[in-house]
């Protein structure tokens, strides 16, 4: 299955509280259908979408590569969705399971989980390994963010 063709996720809008599909794939950044607010971009992607949904993307993309048995990942999990949300319009993020995806794994050098790999237009702008504490995952992606857009 392509990327195109993957199934949309449903976001709700933090603004007004509209449910909206959200594909996988979309030029520049998914707003609400309703308000126009930018909305939270979390794709799942595997090794033959990679390229569609994370390379192309308009968007900088936090790539988290991590495996359902790994604990650290599964904690650092919920930051980073909620640091999705907070940054609607600024950053895609993009989760990859390590177990069923070894090109993914191949391309970034991933020896250990969760990896973590900010990228603007396809080209890694900075890799973190390991799990960070909310704060501190919070404070390098907003760095690295300033450093892309500025």
């Amino acid at each position: 299955m392509t990327a195109e063709n993957q199934k949309s996720t449903t976001v709700v809008c933090a603004n007004c509280g509209t449910k909206n599909r959200v594909p996988p794939v979309a030029d520049g950044t998914p707003r609400c259908g309703r308000c126009g607010t930018p909305l939270r971009w979390v794709v799942d992607a595997n090794d033959a979408e990679f390229h569609a949904v994370v390379d192309e993307s308009s968007l900088p993309v936090l790539v988290d590569v991590w495996a359902p048995w790994c604990g650290p990942c599964r904690m650092v999990s919920p930051a980073l969705e909620k640091l999705a949300g907070e940054l609607s319009g600024k950053l895609k993020l993009v989760k990859v399971n390590a177990d069923d995806n070894p090109e993914v794994s191949r391309r970034f050098g991933v020896q250990s989980i969760p990896t973590l790999v900010l990228l603007d237009h396809g080209a890694v702008v900075d890799t973190q390994v390991g799990a960070l504490p909310e704060p501190r995952l919070r404070s390098w992606v907003e760095s690295k963010l300033t450093e892309v857009t500025s």
